[in-house]
């Protein structure tokens, strides 16, 4: 009898474990509003390094209880794709699982203690200890879970995650659907779908008795600073001060009404941040209860405002002009993975270009990506993973879409809202329509059926809505494809546009390529009366590719085409930015038009090395600052 009862206690203990493992708590989009920092009040253990690997190729780990330790298991490197460090396994896209053990200090038993994971692409579920903690969909934005229940205090813990990557219809981006891209992996976007854990991974400590949860930050020109403040817990006020270089500082005690306080700061005379004055203002809140500080928190803030008129792009209430690049971030070896030395590389070259500005094509990338275009003064389009967007199959797909949609909005607005560099939040990049390609590349515009033109409107134009809800003080777009319905385009504050005349149509001609562009630009124009930003134009070149009478593929074309592209944009006053596609060579799915699998726009190899173009554009954008 005692043999029958054990063996029941022990299948409902595994049947509890799998119904856990499913019905796994959502991690919160608000849970990520505080980046991890280490302070008198908060721990921060950055657990990433050599994790313990295995992929899960039958999709059997759940039932058999990988969490509870995984066996026959080799190192990864997190942060990285699994897909460019495991042999055998580049083109694997389904699940794998990662593990790691860690010692947790005694002392944070006084504390909430959370998990942070800065990117896992496409859905991860997580466990301490054995125990479930909770599931994220999506890459390229991160998620936290409390696992202060889950811990073992002074002992070491094992963090368990496994993650899954398949390409589907329902998911963003899409995969797998029949569309434009013909490639291998199925992919509905030109970039390989890299998975894997793609960003630091840390456990970190809040007060648990009261703790911020949340600041906001908005300036005005007469530097007027307004703070949000949220919080959890029994603290009823507390202080902020605003620092700048000189040691001077001016701050304010404020009280909370419920757990939610707004205070605003006035600095006298304000020096304002812009691309050639990225001046910032050190910015502490402290949590008191009572008379005791609490809890702490620190950013930089920086006073500037943005917004349009007519045909201009305004920083502070002038006209400015952006020039730079979309890039992405992608390395050999490192696939997705996010690399320090890279980023940092990157930010320099593109300085050395004379770019003042980038667009997060096609995902937000890494914290410290803002945080130095904050210190060195870039201006960034922030960009949802929403590419390859589509709006004529099934409508279950569509909804589950724009439910993905919905929580990448929030989650990269909470992120990043504080960040001065952001000006423009994208929520979508080359939303397409049925019959894509052909004569619509060449200038004509495809008008979509009625279905298909209310569904896209309705879809895009409430991203751009819930983007003004949230966050006011930027402006909001997605980004338009070639030949793509005009009138999907109304519902944004700037025009968007990506154009290739002179490569995937008119190959070669580039005096019928201008022209075609000329075009359509003074049509758009005519239209919206809104300025208008080319978020992508270029063409592929092979480095090391010369000829004589610029041949395409060869550097001398690619020189050719974005200077074509670049003149003529200077012709126009209503072009407020042009963005050249792409800032270096990356890797792509397989495709018949795709070289060794890479896309090979950029300026610059995949290893950072200067084409012509990149050369070219440091002349011309470093002697006048003024044009493009």
């Amino acid at each position: 009898m005692k043999k029958r009862i054990y063996a029941f206690f022990f299948m409902t203990l595994i049947t509890a474990a799998r119904v856990l493992a499913a019905d796994m708590p959502i991690a919160e989009p608000h849970s990520i509003a505080l980046f991890p920092q280490q302070n008198e009040y908060r721990n921060v253990l950055n657990i990433s390094g050599v994790w313990n690997f295995r992929a899960d190729e039958k999709a059997v780990g759940i039932d058999e209880r990988w969490f509870d330790g995984l066996k026959d298991g080799s190192p990864i490197a997190v942060p990285g794709s699994w897909n460019d460090q495991k042999d055998g396994l580049h083109n694997y896209l389904g699940h794998v699982w990662y593990e790691r053990e860690t010692f947790v200090p005694a002392t944070w038993k006084t504390e909430r203690v959370m998990l942070r994971v800065g990117s896992a692409n496409y859905q991860a579920k997580v466990w301490v200890n054995g125990y479930p903690v909770g599931m994220h969909e999506g890459g390229h934005l991160p998620f936290a879970f409390d696992i202060s229940r889950q811990v073992r205090y002074g002992q070491q813990n094992r963090i368990t995650i496994e993650v899954e990557n398949e390409l589907r219809a329902d998911r963003v981006p899409l995969g797998n659907v029949r569309a434009a891209m013909r490639n291998y992996p199925a992919t509905n976007y030109d970039f390989f779908p890299y998975g894997g854990l793609h960003r630091d991974v840390v456990l970190y400590t809040v007060p648990r008795k009261s703790s911020l949860t949340d600041v906001t930050i908005t300036t005005q020109l007469d530097g007027t600073v307004t703070l949000k403040v949220e919080k959890t817990g029994t603290a009823k006020g507390g202080s902020v001060s605003l620092r700048y270089k000189d040691g001077k500082t001016v701050g304010k005690s404020f009280s909370f009404a419920g757990n939610t306080a707004t205070v605003k700061v006035q600095i006298p005379d304000v020096q304002l941040w812009s691309p050639e004055h990225p001046n910032l203002y050190e910015t502490t809140v402290e949590l008191k209860d009572g008379s005791k500080t609490v809890d702490a928190y620190r950013c930089n803030t920086g006073v500037r405002t943005v917004s349009v008129d007519r045909g201009r792009l305004l920083l502070n209430g002038k006209p400015i002009k952006l020039r730079g690049f979309g890039n992405h971030e992608g390395f050999p070896i490192f696939g997705r993975g996010f690399a320090q030395p890279v980023a940092v590389k990157d930010l320099e070259l593109m300085r050395w270009t004379g770019a003042n500005s980038f667009r997060t094509s096609h995902y937000p990338y890494d914290e410290s990506v803002y945080e130095m275009a904050d210190r060195l003064g870039f201006l960034i389009i922030d960009e949802m993973p929403s590419v390859g967007l589509f709006f004529y199959d099934e409508q279950k797909n569509i909804d589950r879409r724009r439910e993905v949609c919905d929580q990448y909005l929030e989650e990269m607005i909470t992120r990043d809202k504080n960040h001065p560099s952001v000006i423009i939040w994208s929520v979508a990049n080359e939303p397409s329509y049925q019959g894509m390609g052909g004569a619509n590349y060449n200038g004509q515009e495809q008008k979509g059926n009625d279905r298909e033109n209310q569904q896209a409107i309705q879809f895009l134009g409430g991203l751009v809505k819930q983007a003004k809800k949230m966050d006011p003080t930027r402006l909001a777009s997605f980004v338009g494809v070639s030949g793509g319905p005009a009138s999907w385009l109304g519902v944004c504050d700037i025009i968007c546009i990506n154009r290739y005349y002179g490569w995937y149509t008119n190959p070669g001609d580039m005096k019928g390529a201008i022209k075609i562009l000329d075009g359509e630009l003074e049509r758009l124009w005519g239209l919206y009366h809104k300025p208008v930003i080319m978020t992508e134009f270029g063409a592929d070149a092979i480095a090391g590719e010369h000829s004589e009478y610029a041949a395409m593929f060869s550097e001398e074309f690619q020189c050719n085409f974005i200077t074509d592209y670049l003149d003529l944009a200077n012709t126009k006053d209503y072009i407020a930015g042009m963005h050249i596609w792409n800032f270096a060579d990356f890797t792509t799915g397989q495709a018949m038009f795709r070289v060794a699998a890479k896309n090979l726009k950029g300026v610059f190899t995949q290893d950072r090395k200067p084409k012509m173009a990149a050369h070219m554009l440091h002349e011309r954008w470093t002697k006048d600052t003024t044009k493009f």
